[in-house]
């Protein structure tokens, strides 16, 4: 029995949860969306966010 590899590949679920491609894209945009959003808020109030909130 020289060669002991698999001949076959099986074929695996993507996984619904933990660090897969889906959700880090997903994270990603969320990210890129939350970030413009910041941006417009203090163009548009010429505060930053932390003054608009009442933080600072």
């Amino acid at each position: 029995m020289e060669n002991a590899e698999p001949t076959i590949t099986p074929t695996l679920e993507e996984p619904k949860f933990g660090f897969n491609d889906y959700s880090e894209r997903l994270n990603g945009r969320a990210a890129m969306i939350g970030f413009a959003l910041t941006l417009l808020i203090e163009a548009l109030t010429g505060q930053g966010v932390l003054a608009w909130l009442g933080l600072s």
